[in-house]
């Protein structure tokens, strides 16, 4: 993405939450070309490692939480960007979300930060706080604490952001896509003004050099004001899909229509419930102030159908930077793999299974990077397919997250229902579980070479919780040959066809495809 008239002769420093995020981790490069220093809270830091622009900033342990990391973060710091929430961690999360806000505003005073700015959500006008969704409320609750603060604040707000990898955008996305006939609830009819992410950073970009004298929340929208009926129509005209029928019902209320939204899409019940509450009234701009502070470039904000086109292209191209999963699941589990042998913390099964590879190296690697997503998970399909399923059936994220890139990964992906806690290019791809179960599980895959020969090692680890984590490991453990087994020899097979298609190229003097280019568009 460019900063085109974004340039500024002031050199800040800068501190971004929520940069393992979908917002957050495509703020930081923006802030990097508009000639700002970026430091980066987070609560595992090593999520960042393997973002291009990682090298260029500095990344720093801590949560919004805790006063004394949040204080430490904000040393040296002139503007800081708050770009997180507790959203899906509980039926507590507006009191987690105004407490993180208040340490966050009391700590920027200390430290003396010069502006926070703020990445909030569109409410509607006339409409009483107490009568929105939790989450618009506690949005707007946030946003009010630091309008109230000593620091000055820069507020966002901002309805239904298109871009690719959004959570909107791929609820809209597969909704369209998937239902040529749809039932649909009478939150389709509401009136919503969508904005692209494009815009959106550049008002985030744009909001740092304000005056100081600017504390206030500004309404940041793009031209078209639409339903969301119309934004499915118009979906399906630039993706060249035929019209589709929609027959809005009033009997799904939001709860029920967010279950609707999880079996369609790849967005579980629990983020999609938010997205649609937040539907049930009119959100539109009342106001353009924010271009007086970050002046719009020709041809923007831009207009819904081209903000569908650019997100498409990117989704096509496989440019996807961030996407809705890329921050954790909230509630998933986090600990770190047991260290062995001298882990002594109860009872942990395993399934290693190691195959000798007649193959290179680098094809086997080449199948472990591709694993899950449309590239599938080289096993019983039947029984990954049933296990995503149950997932999302008890609220999981089930297995339709797929990748952020068809061949390579980074730490922090998520992986259908996993998460890449850890990637050695051309070693090790470890991978944490992030569907509901009654522990903590992981799936490590390792490509060796011993005596010249390349092995394939693989490992699942499991550390149960309670009775019922035991019962768990014993009940799917006859499975295991089948699953476990079959995709360690699926693995291999792949990679040795993969090595004889290499070698028959060769020979017949063949050349793969060149590789894709890869600008930003």
């Amino acid at each position: 993405m460019s900063t085109e008239g974004r340039g500024t002769s002031e050199r800040l420093n800068c501190l971004v939450t929520g940069a393992s995020g979908y917002i957050g981790g495509r703020l930081v490069p923006e802030l990097l070309e508009a000639g700002h220093t970026v430091r980066c809270l987070a609560r595992s830091p090593e999520k960042l490692r393997d973002h291009p622009w990682a090298g260029e900033v500095e990344s720093v342990a801590g949560d919004v939480t805790d006063a004394a990391s949040v204080a430490a973060s904000m040393r040296g710091i002139d503007v800081a960007y708050y770009l997180v929430h507790a959203l899906g961690t509980g039926a507590g999360f507006e009191d987690t979300d105004r407490r993180a806000a208040r340490i966050f505003a009391e700590q920027a005073r200390a430290a003396g930060v010069r502006r926070i700015v703020y990445l909030g959500g569109l409410t509607p006008k006339g409409v009483p706080e107490r009568e929105l969704s939790p989450h618009l409320r506690s949005r707007a609750e946030v946003g009010r604490i630091f309008l109230e603060a000593p620091v000055p604040a820069t507020v966002l707000r901002a309805a239904v952001v298109v871009g690719s990898g959004s959570a909107s955008f791929e609820m809209l996305r597969y909704l369209t896509e998937r239902l040529p006939v749809m039932v649909t609830p009478s939150w389709v009819s509401t009136r919503t003004q969508p904005i692209g992410v494009r815009d959106v950073l550049h008002y985030l970009v744009g909001s740092a050099t304000m005056p100081e004298h600017v504390d206030r929340s500004f309404d940041i929208g793009g031209p078209d004001v639409l339903t969301y009926e119309e934004m499915m129509r118009r979906y399906a005209e630039v993706a060249g899909l035929r019209r589709r029928l929609i027959l809005p019902v009033p009997v799904l209320t939001p709860r029920l229509s967010s279950h609707w939204v999880g079996l369609v899409t790849p967005v579980p019940a629990s983020i999609a419930r938010p997205l649609t509450e937040s539907l049930r009234h009119e959100v539109v701009c009342e106001e353009h102030d924010i271009a007086l502070y970050a002046p719009d470039p020709p041809g923007r904000p831009l207009p819904f159908d081209e903000a569908l086109d650019l997100a498409l292209r990117r989704v096509r191209e496989a440019e996807v930077t961030t996407r809705w999963s890329s921050a954790s699941v909230p509630g998933a589990p986090s600990d770190p793999l047991p260290t062995d042998p001298d882990w002594a913390g109860g009872s942990l099964y395993q399934d290693e299974r190691r195959l000798s590879v007649n193959a290179s190296r680098e094809s086997l690697w080449k199948v472990v990077e591709g694993v899950g997503g449309d590239n599938g998970w080289y096993s019983f399909p039947l029984a990954w397919a049933v296990r995503g399923w149950l997932d999302r059936v008890v609220g999981g994220v089930g297995l339709r997250r797929g990748r952020r890139d068809a061949e390579r990964l980074r730490v922090g992906d998520s992986l259908d229902f996993w998460r890449v806690e850890e990637i050695e290019p051309g070693h090790l791809l470890r991978l944490r579980a992030e569907m509901r179960l009654p522990g903590l599980a992981w799936l490590e895959m390792y490509v060796e070479t011993c005596g010249g020969v390349t092995r394939y090692r693989q490992r699942a680890v499991f550390h149960p919780r309670g009775l019922l984590g035991h019962v768990y490991w014993w009940s799917v453990s006859p499975f295991h040959a089948v699953v476990f087994g079959g995709m360690a020899r699926n693995i291999t097979q792949a990679a040795a066809k993969g090595m004889c298609a290499h070698a028959n190229r060769a020979r017949t003097g063949r050349r793969d495809a060149p590789p894709r280019s890869r600008t930003r568009p």
